[in-house]
């Protein structure tokens, strides 16, 4: 019975160890260099967007100032390599117009399909919600999504960033280490034994 309790308890680690997993977390500075082609502008801005596979959410934190024309929209678009333009993906609810700086912070549930602009959900999307948040997730991984702020004075966008993975990301946090060697020890475990598990994972 006891060694019954230690493989069900070396499954279910491993079983936790495989379904984790972390938000993914990517960064911009934005500027009038960055737009394609550039344009002369005093604006600054920084950006991080957080995927989070598991929730199906997408998180957005912005801010930016002084800009030379006022807010007329924002949206991340996608998918090209950096430098280069690409349709809307996402345009950015609730984003402040009519100003020259601001901060935004919104979090958008990637299972509703009315968060994704038309074109990009069916196109890249393939009509669906699910495939439009996979091929996100995939832009973003290979670096082809950007955040453009469009203003007045230049409308086909003022500053930009082109997103890419946040600094530090490929280094594990202490509770992932943890959850890891959890897993790593069940899998010893198991093995050790020489039975798979007693339940169907």
């Amino acid at each position: 019975m006891k060694r019954l309790g230690v493989r069900l308890l070396a499954c279910l680690a491993l079983t936790v160890g495989s379904a984790w997993a972390a938000p993914e977390y990517y960064s911009a500075t934005l500027s009038g260099l960055n737009e394609s082609p550039p344009v002369v502008s005093l604006g600054t801005g920084t950006v991080q967007i957080g995927y989070d596979a598991a929730a199906q959410t997408l998180s957005v934190d912005l801010d930016f100032a002084n800009l030379v024309g006022t807010t007329v929209a924002a949206h991340l678009h996608c998918c090209s390599a950096p430098g280069a333009n690409s349709g809307v993906a996402v345009g950015l609810v609730g984003f402040a117009s009519g100003v020259t700086g601001a901060t935004y912070s919104r979090l958008f549930d990637l299972t509703d399909a009315s968060v994704f602009a038309s074109g990009f959900l069916a196109g890249e999307g393939g009509g669906t919600a699910a495939g439009a948040a996979m091929a996100l997730a995939s832009a973003l991984a290979n670096g082809q999504v950007y955040l453009n702020i469009h203003t007045t004075v230049h409308p086909g966008g003022e500053i930009r960033g082109d997103l890419a993975l946040a600094r530090g990301q490929g280094v594990p946090e202490p509770g992932a280490l943890a959850l890891l060697a959890l897993a790593l020890m069940a899998l010893a475990l198991t093995r050790r034994d020489g039975r798979v598990c007693p339940v169907r994972l």
